[in-house]
């Protein structure tokens, strides 16, 4: 097992705080990369004595939360030795010693799991709801297949990503989840939202980053350009267009929406996979119909 973290360098005593967290698993991980996206990182190894072999990798420019990712996947690719990798976002932490260990006995236990979610939670132990991977209020504590994972913490198999491929790096940030997800799900993986597996995470709103609404509005329209069936892209997109407008009071956000829905419909989107009915019904049963 591997552990993949992304930074951007604006966040030092957080990732440190991360890294002494996985260090002080029961079950610490074979391997740590670190990512610098777009950015120079210190010397983590020797300064917060981790575990197993750790890799860091500096890029030139900032490549997303996707982007990222893929480059510490196709590190260890190179490997050639992981089975599966935990991705954790660079201000998060494990506040439990047994989390890895809890992945490997989830992973070891059922040979089509290919994503594993974690529950994420602040510090004072509340999920907001937009981080529970069902529709509607429902309760964080209630595990199980599911139709979506949270980027800020899961485990992924390499089998899974050798067959259904890696992150979206176009989309920069924003649904890249749903697209692995869908593709996953249609590959007949099986996707555990598992909330016994907690990463404590600082209460945001994904609205705190300047592009937010364009990039959104854009990879939501690629999103159902890439993975939806026709008749379903035009409802789909309907129903989260009236939500935006229902959901927005600003003006500005709303203008910034539209104009990445634009862009969204007028660049190329790429590869279009769309997802078979079958896993349209089978979405569907598990509570999360893809028109919503």
């Amino acid at each position: 097992m591997a552990v993949a973290v992304v930074t951007m360098g604006n966040r030092p005593a957080e990732v440190d705080a991360l890294l002494a967290s996985v260090a002080g698993q029961d079950v610490p991980p074979a391997r740590i990369v670190i990512v610098g996206n777009g950015c120079p990182l210190p010397e983590f190894a020797a300064r917060l004595s981790l575990p197993g072999e750790v890799t860091t990798i500096e890029v030139d420019e900032n490549l997303g939360c996707p982007g990222g990712r893929n480059v510490a996947l196709a590190r260890l690719r190179e490997f050639g030795d992981t089975d599966v990798v935990v991705e954790l976002d660079d201000d998060g932490l494990l506040v439990d010693a047994d989390v890895l260990r809890r992945v490997g006995e989830l992973f070891a236990a059922d040979d089509r799991l290919g994503i594993v979610g974690f529950r994420i939670a602040d510090e004072h132990g509340e999920t907001q709801q937009r981080h529970v991977p069902r529709v509607g209020a429902s309760d964080p504590l209630r595990g199980g297949y599911v139709t979506g994972f949270l980027g800020g913490g899961h485990a992924l198999r390499t089998a899974m990503l050798d067959e259904v491929g890696d992150w979206p790096a176009e989309f920069f940030f924003a649904h890249e989840e749903t697209d692995l997800a869908w593709r996953a799900a249609d590959a007949g993986w099986h996707i555990l939202y598992a909330p016994e597996l907690l990463l404590q995470h600082p209460k945001t709103s994904p609205a705190r980053h300047a592009i937010y609404f364009r990039v959104n509005a854009r990879n939501r329209v690629w999103l159902a350009r890439r993975r939806l069936p026709l008749p379903l892209i035009p409802v789909h997109l309907g129903v989260w267009m009236l939500l935006t407008v229902a959901r927005n009071r600003s003006l500005g956000g709303l203008r910034a929406w539209f104009g990445g829905f634009v862009e969204g419909v007028r660049r190329p989107a790429g590869e279009r996979r769309p997802m078979r009915w079958r896993t349209v019904g089978r979405l569907t049963r598990l509570g999360r119909p893809p028109v919503i």
